[in-house]
């Protein structure tokens, strides 16, 4: 999960602090201490730091803190609205045109993923807002990069825009805006060339592209594992072009989360996009508030509900309930579930948006192995058609064949024979079997 040593360090400083009846401004000096040292740790900007502390301390001696029947609520309260305000607050849309199509420039170094991220920004559109996006290959430099968009967009079944690479990227541009309004595209989005450092040339060349089509909108795409980098490329690029927005990627790997905490305050430009996974689909609008919420071990269920709206099938959903009302739910169905929750990302990122879900009994520091996960397929997938709609014929002989065919132990059949009973009478409770009243389900401490 990205900010994970941040987030693990911030959350322990905190802890000490919630459940205390009174504090005093020395407890407010010394967790502001321990504050400024994880965000220095996570690469965070040294000024963005030291501002940010001096508001936290200032807001959290003051009398509404000091006072209140829960000061140290009160404290954590301060600081997930210090961290808001420092990631931008509130969620940055794209800036629309008033007549189609939107065009949406590119930008960034090279090896920043800047054409992978144009493609999954092209996706995002369609499948979140219904838009006709057309991409636009103007990286005539890089080896394959006008190649990799068209491969990109064939998996997307979606139109790319190239002229080859021997024609003026300004050109390419003008030509693919002329097309996206013979077509009906209603965004346009030009993939322009990068370079390993910031020079004379590459910026003549944005700057002129930029002002010929006066794109909507400049995204500077930056690598957030590149830390304290990030900040120095996105403050040059926003010198030079005035960008309007930034999409952090590879937000998902072992980042320590300083770009994405910095990047605002030092460019005042909003994120406003994040990948987080090397799928297309592995995309979001970048949340301030959402993301304070994951770094503070407040969960993020908007998120959440968004994965499964998105990856999970309604009328599926809707089926699945009836089963677990009547008891009927089965391994193909616990199969089928698996396949939906797998394609919602890794299974840490989503414990992560379950409010207190760290704080529940049994997945406390739990380390969630996905490769659990495919023994308990081969297992299922073991299983004659009957056994997987009926567990209670399995005999001493068929767990054997199971575990055979499988390649895991007979312990291991047995355990998951009983986790997959308890699961259904948890299911039961948690769906409630009488319809209209409430308190009949289980109530999990998330919920």
């Amino acid at each position: 999960m990205a900010f994970e040593g941040l987030a693990d360090r911030l959350q322990g400083t905190i802890k000490k602090i919630t459940g205390k009846g009174k504090v005093s401004e020395q407890d407010v000096k010394e967790m502001a201490r321990e504050v400024r040292l994880a965000l220095l740790e996570a690469d965070v900007n040294f000024k963005v730091v030291k501002d940010l502390i001096n508001r936290i301390k200032e807001r959290a001696v003051g009398q509404e803190v000091m006072e209140s029947l829960t000061p140290g609520q009160q404290v954590i309260k301060v600081v997930r609205e210090e961290l808001t305000t420092l990631m931008g607050g509130e969620q940055s849309k794209i800036a629309v045109a008033d007549r189609a199509p939107t065009v949406i420039m590119m930008v960034g170094l090279q090896g920043a993923g800047k054409t992978t991220t144009t493609g999954k920004l092209a996706n995002h559109l369609r499948k979140k807002h219904n838009r006709s996006p057309l991409l636009v290959a103007a990286d005539i430099y890089r080896p394959a990069a006008i190649n990799q968009l068209e491969t990109l967009g064939e998996q997307l079944d979606m139109p790319v825009f190239s002229m080859g690479n021997d024609v003026n990227p300004v050109d390419i541009a003008k030509k693919a805006i002329e097309q996206a309004k013979a077509e009906h595209n209603d965004y346009v989005i030009i993939d322009t060339a990068g370079r390993l450092h910031i020079d004379n040339e590459l910026m003549d060349e944005l700057q002129q592209i930029k002002s010929s089509v006066k794109p909507d909108e400049t995204f500077l795409v930056v690598d957030s594992m590149t830390g304290q980098d990030a900040i120095n490329v996105a403050d040059s690029f926003n010198e030079q072009l005035d960008v309007s927005g930034v999409v952090l990627t590879k937000l998902d790997g072992d980042t320590r989360g300083g770009a994405a905490l910095s990047i605002k305050a030092v460019t005042d430009k909003p994120i406003k996009f994040a990948g987080v996974g090397e799928k297309t689909d592995d995309f979001e609008a970048f949340h301030p508030e959402r993301m304070a919420s994951r770094i503070l071990g407040m969960g993020d269920v908007l998120s959440l509900i968004e994965k499964a709206e998105t990856n999970v099938d309604e009328k599926q959903a809707k089926e699945l309930e009836t089963k677990m009302r009547n008891a009927s739910f089965t391994f193909d169905d616990f199969l089928e579930q698996m396949g939906q929750v797998k394609n919602m990302g890794p299974l840490d990122d989503l414990m992560a948006m379950i409010p207190g879900a760290g704080k529940m009994k049994g997945l406390k520091n739990a380390q969630l192995d996905e490769k659990q996960l495919v023994h308990v397929e081969a297992i299922i997938q073991s299983m004659t058609k009957k056994e997987r709609q009926e567990p209670s014929i399995m005999n001493a002989s068929r767990k054997k064949r199971i575990a055979k065919g499988s390649g895991t132990s007979v312990s291991q059949v047995n355990r998951l024979l009983k986790q997959f009973e308890e699961m259904k009478k948890m299911m039961k409770q948690m769906t409630g079997t009488q319809k209209g009243k409430k308190g009949k389900g289980m109530n999990l401490p998330f919920m």
